[in-house]
């Protein structure tokens, strides 16, 4: 028979409280967007980005209201004034107040950017998110339309599609602008959706969707767009950007928006004549809030392909 152990006082220590809670979970789970937030507003470059851009969307509404003057209104006594207290931007060469004309101009560039992305979205994730589901066969044909399409110069198309609606000349129609980008602006979109359908219906739950008797429409609506989400929101507010400056540079060569109305860029390629007679002003103004509008949206992706990027979740 063994001996009885001799328990005596000192074998037993007291327990440590930290050490009884050590596997309790100390902070709730965050779900997945509000993380997304939390990690984006701790890039300053990407909320100095967003500041910006909420900032231009509210002046492009009441910034046309501070000065006094309206959009129209000419004063050739007033023409080519430099900026100061009479006119904080300067006149233009018809005596306008560039203060106004600049936010509004802002305006039609910020709209035609938004509405030209969001067509691109709508046409790339379908044909895209259609492409990468079907067969090879159906996939390869496609995105060799696609192809096609893509090749085709926006420029040539713009000209083509003003001639066409506007055969008196004069400059391009706002719906003009988002047609001709939008019918080749969307090419990329596609591609990007593709790729990612193409990754993702080998995924597990895909596959398991799929035994279990879901139809390919299902398994694209219920799995595979929610998980392609994060890149695809990257790719538009850098599809934003570039909408803007293909319509600033439509605009500067005389092929954007109808007089009386303007884009920054048509404000640009107003102002071109002022550098020659010392008004260098009135081409400056508009590219310096061209370059703040292509810097805020391209800052702002790239902060938000950081936060959505699941490898740098902390």
């Amino acid at each position: 028979m063994n001996n009885p152990v001799d328990l005596k006082p000192e074998l037993f220590v007291e327990a440590d409280k930290d050490l009884v809670n050590v596997d309790k979970i100390r902070r709730p789970s965050i779900k997945f967007w509000p993380d997304v937030w939390r990690r984006l507003r701790k890039n300053h470059l990407a909320m100095v980005g967003l500041t910006l851009i909420v900032l231009m969307i509210i002046m492009a509404f009441v910034g046309v209201r501070l000065s006094g003057y309206t959009y129209f209104e000419q004063n050739l006594k007033l023409k080519n004034i430099h900026p100061g207290s009479v006119f904080w931007f300067g006149s233009d060469e018809l005596g306008r107040d560039l203060f106004t004309r600049v936010w509004f101009g802002a305006r039609y560039s910020l709209a035609i950017g938004v509405i030209a992305a969001f067509i691109d979205f709508l046409i790339g994730i379908t044909y895209g998110g259609i492409a990468g589901i079907s067969s090879r066969r159906v996939d390869g044909i496609m995105m060799r339309v696609a192809e096609v399409i893509y090749s085709i110069p926006y420029l040539l198309v713009v000209i083509l599609l003003s001639v066409v609606l506007n055969p008196e000349g004069g400059g391009s129609s706002m719906f003009v602008l988002i047609l001709a980008m939008s019918l080749t602006g969307w090419v990329p979109m596609a591609i990007l959706v593709r790729g990612q359908v193409l990754q993702l219906k080998e995924a597990e739950y895909s596959l398991a969707s799929e035994s279990l008797g879901a139809t390919k429409g299902w398994i694209l609506r219920k799995h595979i767009f929610p998980n392609t989400l994060g890149p695809i929101l990257v790719n538009v507010t850098l599809t934003i950007p570039r909408a803007i400056f293909a319509e600033a540079t439509l605009g500067f060569l005389g092929l954007g928006l109808q007089a009386p109305k303007s884009s920054l860029g048509t404000l640009a390629n107003n102002g071109l004549a002022g550098m020659a007679v010392g008004n260098a002003y009135q081409i400056i103004i508009p590219a310096i809030f061209i370059s703040l509008i292509m810097f805020s949206f391209n800052v702002l992706g790239d902060g938000l392909r950081d936060a959505l990027d699941p490898r740098l979740r902390k």
